[in-house]
């Protein structure tokens, strides 16, 4: 068994997702998107739209400023010359994967036959779900409100503001689950639903894959895309289950296609792609948005980078010890200081709601980096400027940076 040093491990983690590859220096094109999915296989979607929606950030995060209209096309639309790139499904969560990956998780799609959730609700309304099909075949791309109103199906009552679904979107939604319908589009974040054959390639579509070798594909795909990982690390990057994760990476591993390893601290065993290349030194600087696939797992970010983070959206606000919507700082391939961030559009400002450094860190190092990466992203965003308050260590030390480039 092969051995890691914590520093290595690392490395490898950080270089595996794209950042320690040069930012291209031209305009972020399809082909830059194609290859950074290949490499990191999911963007997953939250409906937060706080600084920036999440989907959006890793992009920017690996590739720098980018036209985000790219990534929209490639995800929203289809046209001869520029076929539909990526699609929606859960994959890890809801995520954009690629569409030639779709049938991989026909097995999920099998096990949401009546949907992820209120499936009581889907299994007593059979006849609503080929209304709802037949619906959507006339109408063409449709929300579920708008399935609805030509359905002239009565509104549930109010049942709280998590669970406030009337029975047309409970079934429109495990319909989407199950594979019949998927997002054609999506207009102010809102999904548009159309018939799976009308949206994805037929050959995609067509496409068997057995569930043995789909788990596989997924095993292997979340082991790159990590570069180092143990078993309960590369079985929640598709969200597979144990069942169905520790018989495949051992088959992998008999196969010679992962490799066990040894990391200095961690208690379980590790894996990686065969003859997967250690880096010499750390590289890597960005902003990490909450749902970014390098820090989505919580227990690897606190083995890899001796780095703990939850999100505190739904943490009262006296409670909070970083603030709502914290954005990790990696500098040359650590976790040195956080952020929490809120785009003002109506002022045209970045607001910094808290800044804080890492113990044992150097606040002023880490707000040199920090401060021309925050001035980056609120360009992207179309925001003139870049406001840091007073909470937290950092923000004195970030606020003069900031200004310094203004």
């Amino acid at each position: 068994m092969s051995r890691l040093t914590a520093t290595q491990a690392r490395r490898i983690a950080v270089a595996a997702q794209g950042f320690a590859d040069q930012k291209p220096t031209g305009p972020v094109t399809r082909a830059h998107l194609r290859r950074l999915i290949s490499r990191i296989q999911v963007l997953q979607l939250d409906s937060v739209s706080v600084a920036v929606r999440a989907h959006y950030a890793p992009v920017f995060s690996r590739l720098g400023p980018y036209d985000r209209d790219v990534l929209d096309r490639a995800a929203w639309s289809h046209t001869a010359r520029s076929p539909r790139l990526l699609v929606e499904y859960w994959a890890h969560e809801a995520a954009l994967m690629a569409v030639d990956d779709w049938p991989l998780l026909r097995w999920r799609m099998r096990e949401y036959t009546h949907g992820r959730w209120g499936r009581e609700i889907v299994k007593k309304n059979g006849r609503l779900a080929d209304d709802i099909v037949a619906a959507i075949a006339e109408l063409g791309p449709a929300t579920a409100g708008q399935i609805e109103a030509h359905l002239g199906a009565e509104q549930r009552g109010r049942k709280g503001p998590w669970w406030d679904r009337s029975d047309t979107k409970w079934v429109t939604e495990a319909l989407w689950s199950a594979g019949v319908l998927t997002t054609a589009t999506r207009v102010g974040f809102a999904r548009h639903y159309d018939l799976t054959e009308r949206v994805l390639p037929p050959d995609v579509v067509a496409r068997d894959v057995g569930d043995d070798e789909a788990v596989r594909e997924l095993i292997l795909r979340a082991a790159g895309a990590l570069g180092v990982g143990t078993e309960a690390d590369i079985r929640d990057y598709f969200r597979l289950s144990p069942k169905q994760s520790k018989p495949a990476v051992a088959k992998l591993v008999a196969d010679g296609e992962l490799e066990t390893v040894d990391v200095d601290g961690w208690a379980a065993p590790a894996y990686m792609p065969a003859g997967h290349k250690i880096p010499r030194r750390d590289r890597g600087t960005a902003l990490l948005c909450p749902f970014d696939p390098l820090i989505f797992f919580r227990p690897r970010v606190e083995r890899l980078f001796a780095f703990h983070y939850r999100i505190e959206i739904y943490v009262p606000q006296p409670k909070r010890q970083f603030g709502y919507y914290v954005w990790p700082f990696l500098l040359d391939g650590r976790l040195v200081g956080r952020v929490d961030l809120k785009a003002d559009r109506t002022q045209g400002a970045l607001n910094v709601v808290g800044a804080f450094a890492e113990p044992g860190e150097q606040p002023a190092r880490v707000a040199a980096a920090l401060a021309p990466e925050l001035r980056t992203m609120a360009t992207w965003l179309g925001l003139a400027d870049v406001r840091v308050g007073k909470r937290g260590d950092l923000a004195p030390l970030l606020r003069r940076a900031t200004r310094g480039l203004s």
